[in-house]
């Protein structure tokens, strides 16, 4: 049977999205990209327990799992590397909803994308957006931290390629990032890519980023309506309000971030929940879970996609993960895993099951 499908009784997407979900916006552009290849998307929409139907509304949300899984499928019937970097090309500011409205509102660039980074919570709770400025170069950022997905590379290809599309619309069809960095081997064909973000890419890095330089945050944004982006404000910290609190999900969130150069304690991320430490405890005795659990659970995540997908060594992914030592990180792995990070990637390389496989009932 289909999977139920959470709807939002308002307009772009004012409800904020359950625990690893995500709204329909952008996602919707898997449809036509599968098209433009000859594809009938329904066959693979029906696999991954979905209907065609959803797809009806971007207010519509789905779990990031099943939209990592839709991805997979989508891959090895294209046999196209870049499936996701082409489903976020046809992905505009539009497809952010009531976010996308209000970055268009915004003053300056810089504004816009703080606002991104901001309120993204409300209609993507299985990835983590992230905005700093430092020397003179501001960075976005963007991570996956929902446990098991599949297809992280093209997630992010698709994020990334959406975010720079996004500040086009707001800076002019002429203006391109600094760097671009990807968290996934390079294919073999790199053309798409310059094609689309015009600047050398940086793959096998940590996270997908977005660089450039702090002088064009202060661009003002031709066209913002003040009154506009005051409305949206509102309807935005009306949908914030109407997050499910979910310490879990809030702990996986924050740490997916923080691991490699800020304090990821127990008692760090109560105060920055503004949390007592016993009430984070509790809270999340009630759930099941401990600060311990969560936090290794999520380092194993990362890991395993740096394995996986880069050809980052064991020191880099060791201090991506906030580890002194990559010893000290090889033995928390063998814990995790059962086998060494070096016999895990010979096994888990990625490779692309026959469609036939993947598609058996």
């Amino acid at each position: 049977m289909p999977l139920s499908i959470y709807k939002s009784s308002t307009s772009l997407y004012e409800r904020s999205a359950p625990p690893g979900h995500i709204h329909l916006g952008v996602v919707k552009e898997i449809l036509p990209t599968l098209i433009a290849f000859g594809i009938d998307p329904a066959p693979l929409v029906w696999k991954v327990g979905l209907d065609l139907h959803i797809f009806e509304e971007d207010s519509n949300v789905i779990p990031h799992a099943t939209l990592g899984r839709l991805l997979t499928l989508c891959v090895a019937q294209t046999n196209c590397p870049h499936f996701g970097l082409l489903v976020g090309q046809r992905a505009n500011i539009h497809s952010l909803g009531l976010i996308g409205r209000l970055m268009r509102h915004c003053a300056t660039v810089g504004d816009a994308l703080r606002a991104l980074a901001e309120n993204l919570v409300i209609q993507n709770r299985g990835a983590v957006p992230s905005f700093s400025v430092q020397d003179g170069t501001a960075l976005f950022t963007f991570s996956v931290y929902q446990p098991a997905v599949e297809s992280i590379d093209h997630i992010t290809d698709g994020a990334i390629a959406l975010t720079v599309n996004a500040l086009r619309t707001l800076s002019g069809a002429r203006w391109n990032p600094s760097d671009v960095l990807l968290p996934r081997r390079p294919p073999r064909d790199l053309t798409p890519y310059y094609n689309h973000f015009r600047v050398p890419i940086r793959f096998n890095q940590e996270t997908a980023s977005i660089s450039l330089p702090e002088r064009d945050l202060a661009q003002p944004i031709e066209g913002a309506d003040p009154i506009i982006h005051a409305v949206l404000l509102e309807r935005i910290h009306g949908a914030r309000m109407s997050l499910n609190s979910n310490i879990p999900d809030d702990i996986r969130r924050l740490l997916r971030i923080r691991f490699a150069d800020k304090d990821c304690s127990a008692n760090g991320v109560a105060k920055i929940l503004a949390l007592h430490r016993r009430t984070l405890a509790r809270r999340l005795t009630d759930s099941g879970l401990s600060y311990r659990t969560i936090s290794n659970e999520v380092r194993f995540e990362i890991a395993r996609q740096l394995l996986e997908d880069t050809k980052m060594s064991l020191g880099e992914i060791s201090a991506a993960l906030g580890y002194s030592e990559a010893s000290v990180f090889s033995r928390a792995f063998r814990r995790w895993a059962g086998c060494s990070p070096g016999a895990w990637r010979a096994a888990n390389r990625k490779m692309h099951k026959p469609l036939s496989e993947m598609l058996q009932l």
